[in-house]
């Protein structure tokens, strides 16, 4: 008996660790839309212009953050896809287009040195996501 609730103790134990890994991924995509919206408003303080950035889950694999406009005269929403995040492995991507990554990982938000580059250079028209 002690056997089987090891086991089910370790399998407990691993499926938090995922969950955390999953969770934490969402916190630094969300830190990231709020990067961008900084930057969008340090670059243009004095605009009209309503500009979001938010991020959608309801990928199988990616979450996606958007990047929205509203025109101050015609209520109309614009949205262009910024970037994808890989919710299991936090690799940030450039868009190929509104539903897949360009190829070739840009930064990893769940390494430190990484997510702290990314946020650094985040930039809302996404010129960090270039490859260099």
């Amino acid at each position: 008996m002690t056997v089987l609730n090891k086991e089910f103790s370790d399998f407990c134990a691993q499926r938090d660790a995922v969950n955390t890994v999953k969770l934490n991924i969402v916190k630094y995509c969300m830190m990231l839309c709020d990067a961008l919206s900084h930057d969008f408003q340090r670059q243009y303080p004095n605009t009209n212009t309503d500009k979001r950035f938010y991020l959608d889950s309801s990928g199988r694999k990616y979450h996606k953050i958007w990047d929205s406009d509203i025109c101050p005269n015609t209520q109309r929403e614009t949205r262009s896809c910024h970037a994808f995040i890989d919710k299991k492995t936090g690799e940030v991507y450039k868009p190929a287009s509104y539903k897949a990554p360009a190829k070739g990982v840009r930064f990893n938000l769940n390494i430190i040195s990484s997510r702290e580059e990314c946020f650094e250079k985040a930039d809302w028209a996404g010129a960090y996501l270039y490859i260099r």
